[in-house]
């Protein structure tokens, strides 16, 4: 797997050119894409930056999200060889950090559930997640060493768990939406992919301009790490339970403060109403697609899109005052507590590509609009990774990527 600090210390020591090192990331698609396919285009003539802190960077962009070089397609047939005007806010901040957009990544049709062709390099068996499957697919198999994404449920931390790669999804705001294909504006996300914690705060500073977000080393000595299992979000499987409590295991020894959090009820309510915010508002982002394109909508989706006919305003406006309540509920829990710790997915990716795996640990900390964290490290007996969340409170991104890197450096010291 690339790393994208790695690559930027052999480029600041002269042992590698941003030209060679974007050189290399064209070779490994061109030797793996065939059998992962996490791209849906690539451009053999994007020009090499040699200044800005991603100079030599490959980077990956997720297909629902606008470049003026190559084709948004949203994977849909309906947009078969769209070529937008220009590129999204957040492709232009990565090519003025001198990244160089390499490619477009396999994304599930308009972002939703159903399934791409896209394979998991792990296992190539199993799905690598959804929606960004391409995204953390390229990152895991050593395409790229950074790749964009987008979570409207759990669509940036699920995919990082399943294929073992880093992921930050930041706070609601953080990275800019313009430009990106709307599936529901309350709740959509852009996120970074890479091969470690360091390395996704690197690129999410470089993006942004927050010094603060950086890791390096600057870890919390004793961290005030709560446990969160959300018994609302139904069982999941003894293999994610045992990477959680590994991992609580390891930052205890190497100096946190762990202990059990408990979640004030309204979450619960909030958990179940994620779905009504993002059906209510899919509804009017896809109206034209589904005036206009109803029989090229994917299956999944479209009995969405038809279901979500039934939700009325009044559901719709209660759901996002509960959603209110339990931001408000939420902040006093991080009163107790720097992070919270939690499982990134329900168990490992599953077998099979007809389903992109359950975003039930996800989708809740995606309507609260906290930035969250995956961090790799772990796997299950049988070598799929097991990530683990690390959640932190609205607009502490940078205590989010320190106690996750915390986690990582404990994680790894204990193997």
């Amino acid at each position: 797997m690339m790393s994208v600090l790695d690559f930027l210390q052999r480029i600041d020591a002269g042992a590698l050119t941003p030209e060679r090192a974007v050189r290399e990331a064209r070779e490994a698609i061109r030797a793996g894409d065939d059998a992962i396919r996490a791209f849906v285009s690539v451009d053999a003539a994007a020009p090499v930056l040699r200044e800005g802190p991603l100079r030599g960077i490959a980077i990956a962009v997720k297909d629902i999200i606008d470049t003026a070089d190559l084709p948004t397609e949203f994977g849909s047939p309906i947009y078969s060889g769209w070529r937008p005007k220009a590129d999204a806010p957040i492709v232009v901040a990565a090519r003025r950090a001198g990244a160089t957009v390499i490619g477009k990544t396999m994304t599930t049709p308009f972002a939703y559930l159903d399934p791409t062709v896209t394979r998991n390099p792990i296992n190539r068996d199993h799905t690598p997640g959804g929606s960004s499957s391409g995204s953390a697919a390229a990152v895991a198999a050593g395409m790229v060493a950074l790749a964009i994404g987008t979570e409207t449920g759990g669509s940036v931390i699920r995919p990082a768990s399943f294929c073992g790669v880093a992921a930050v999804k930041p706070s609601y705001r953080v990275l800019p939406t313009v430009g990106i294909k709307t599936f529901s504006w309350s709740l959509d996300t852009p996120g970074l992919f890479a091969a470690t914690v360091a390395d996704v705060a690197f690129a999410l500073s470089a993006l942004t301009g927050r010094s603060n977000v950086r890791v390096d080393g600057r870890y919390p000595l004793s961290p005030r790490i709560g446990i969160v299992t959300q018994d609302f979000a139904e069982a999941p499987e003894p293999a994610s339970l045992d990477a959680l409590d590994r991992a609580a295991r390891a930052a205890e020894r190497a100096g946190a403060t762990v202990r059990r959090a408990s979640l004030p009820p309204v979450l619960s309510d909030a958990f179940r109403i994620h779905g009504t915010v993002e059906a209510f508002e899919a509804r009017q982002a896809l109206s034209w697609e589904m005036d206009h394109h109803r029989n090229a909508l994917p299956r999944l989706l479209r009995a969405a899109l038809d279901a979500a006919a039934a939700i009325g305003v009044d559901a719709y406006d209660d759901a996002r005052r509960t959603a209110r309540r339990a931001r408000r509920a939420l902040g006093e829990v991080f009163a107790e507590h720097d992070v919270l710790l939690t499982l990134s997915a329900s168990g490992p990716a599953p077998r099979g590509l007809a389903s992109t795996g359950d975003s039930r640990f996800n989708r809740l900390w995606t309507l609260m609009g906290n930035p969250c964290v995956n961090v790799p490290g772990l796997d299950d007996p049988s070598g799929l990774p097991l990530g683990i969340q690390v959640i932190a409170a609205f607009g502490e991104d940078d205590k989010a990527l320190s106690a996750a890197a915390f986690v990582e450096e404990a994680i790894y010291a204990s193997r």
